[in-house]
């Protein structure tokens, strides 16, 4: 299975982009955006500050070949500078690299001030027909309900924290689905990664008493058998999420070592565009962090999602006007003695500028060491 993917992927690295010029009648989408950000971290306000700028290009290349097959491409340019780059490699080490099966992360410049990297997190080719469809490359499986944490998003977690990648992280990866019915689905997919280790599992959706439920089981990787469940819905005005899954070592298939994550959350948006979101997440093995930039950039898989067995999540947003949206939210993490508090303000500038700023405190003790660490964001972004 690796050995298929990595074949496949170079292929279509090599040869996808010849699949735009075969014909003069194939529709070709392009869109992405270019962002310039200035950020800010500090203990306190009379402390030091580490300075850092980054300049941001994503395009999105996407071609329709017929009625049946599309591809895509989409990749990330990024220019850092600042003080974190001249704090030495390990930065533009982290930045460049790749957990997929095939290495796209390349740091085309590095120099002691500044690094220029692009990367490829979408790459893909995609069959359709009647009620099956198929996708093969790298490429983003989402199959989580609830908002804050996906304990059924196996093959791509991601960080709450990581507000500027509203893409998400992709996987290498078989894609297969079908649609027996409007409201049902059946996937089976199949991912590898840089140390080959391989993700298999199969979902089932479907649609009862209002609600999209779905069960899912698999082998995660190369470790775990992992069963799952979600569901998505309402009562009333008030929308209603969940997941759980569970994660069982095979090498102790027979006893109780597994980890489990459960979550839970409601959400409502009221008559003046207002959102007041709620979510709870417990797990009776979370993840063990030494320090806080693993705990804050660490490369998460889902079963690292929690970091204390209980932790609740709220969320509040609100619409000035309506080019202006400001929003505040806040974590807690009983088990590091610790909590996040974070703020948000939007403003439409012009059509496709924005301008925000962005906040997150965060307080917590790991090995005894206790950490308090402040993170500001200045960010405006052209989309086109």
């Amino acid at each position: 299975m690796v050995r298929i993917l990595k074949i496949s992927l170079l292929l279509l690295l090599l040869y996808g982009p010849g699949l735009f010029s075969q014909e003069p009648d194939k529709k070709i989408n392009l869109n992405g955006y270019v962002s310039t950000m200035q950020s800010a971290i500090f203990d306190s306000l009379s402390g030091p500050f580490i300075i850092d700028n980054l300049i941001h290009n994503r395009l999105n290349f996407k071609a329709y070949l017929n009625d049946n097959i599309t591809f895509a491409t989409e990749l990330r340019n990024r220019l850092f500078i600042g003080d974190m780059v001249r704090s030495g490699p390990t930065y533009s080490e982290m930045v460049a690299s790749d957990e997929g099966v095939v290495d796209m992360s390349w740091n085309l410049l590095n120099e002691p001030s500044f690094f220029l990297n692009t990367t490829i997190d979408r790459l893909w080719v995609d069959f359709n027909y009647d009620k099956f469809q198929a996708r093969i490359g790298r490429q983003r499986i989402n199959w989580g309900q609830t908002l804050i944490w996906n304990p059924n998003d196996i093959f791509n977690a991601y960080s709450f924290f990581e507000f500027d990648y509203i893409e998400r992280p992709g996987s290498d990866a078989v894609r297969l689905q079908y649609y027996p019915a409007f409201s049902s689905a059946v996937e089976i997919a199949v991912k590898a990664d840089y140390e080959d280790r391989i993700t298999a599992a199969a979902l089932y959706r479907f649609n009862k008493w209002g609600y999209d439920i779905q069960f899912l089981s698999g082998y995660f990787n190369s470790e775990d058998f992992v069963a799952g469940a979600g569901w998505s819905g309402a009562f009333g005005s008030v929308s209603f999420r969940g997941e759980m899954s569970w994660f069982q070592p095979v090498e102790h298939f027979t006893d109780s070592t597994g980890t489990g994550i459960f979550t839970i959350g409601f959400d409502k948006a009221f008559k003046n565009n207002s959102m007041l979101q709620f979510q709870f997440m417990y797990c009776n093995n979370p993840a063990d962090y030494d320090n806080f930039l693993s705990f804050y950039t660490g490369s998460l898989s889902t079963k690292e999602l929690a970091f204390s067995k209980f932790t609740p999540f709220g969320l509040y947003s609100y619409p000035v006007t309506p080019l202006l949206t400001i929003s505040v939210s806040g974590m807690l993490f009983p088990d590091l003695d610790g909590y996040f508090a974070g703020s948000s303000l939007d403003f439409s500038l012009a059509e496709n500028v924005d301008f925000s700023l962005y906040w997150q405190h965060f307080r917590s003790e790991v090995n005894n060491l206790k950490t308090r660490m402040n993170l500001g964001f200045l960010r405006i972004k052209y989309s086109f």
